[in-house]
């Protein structure tokens, strides 16, 4: 049985480049009801579970069958997390482009995407990164007070 709390780290990353294109195409279109699409997926991903993401079946059925070697496993509460963060910066987009801040909309939007494209890429994962850094300080306050 395998363990759930490990994931396939490609497929974070195939996750994280349609992503990319999703919000590059909210960027030109200034689609609020697409990035909308985006915060639904990004909810039910960080607060219900990565497997509800249908990228991953995407990659889980027609990608990684195709693919070679060794799978390189992370564990998936950083992943997880890090689809809360980008829940965050969608709902701030998705209010700042329905309420016509546009600039509010657009800076959110831009911001989640330079974070799915440093997955996507270069396998960089930000809201892993601030999911770690967050349980270290809770390790060293943990241990201060004990």
């Amino acid at each position: 049985m395998p363990d759930k709390s490990m994931i396939d780290a490609r497929g974070a990353r195939f996750s994280a480049a349609m992503t990319s294109v999703i919000l590059v195409v909210v960027l030109l279109t200034g689609s609020w009801r697409l990035l909308a699409a985006q915060l639904v997926l990004f909810g039910l991903c960080a607060f219900v579970g990565l497997r509800l993401n249908p990228w991953g079946v995407v990659y889980r059925r027609w990608v990684r069958p195709r693919l070679t070697g060794p799978v390189p496993r992370e564990q998936a509460a950083p992943v997880q997390f890090s689809q809360g963060v980008g829940f965050v910066f969608s709902a701030i987009g998705v209010i700042g482009y329905a309420s016509g801040l546009t600039v509010l909309g657009v800076t959110a939007t831009a911001l989640a995407l330079v974070a799915a494209l440093l997955n996507a890429v270069f396998g960089l994962c930000l809201g892993c990164e601030l999911y770690l850094l967050i349980q270290r300080f809770r390790s060293i306050r943990s241990a201060k007070s004990a």
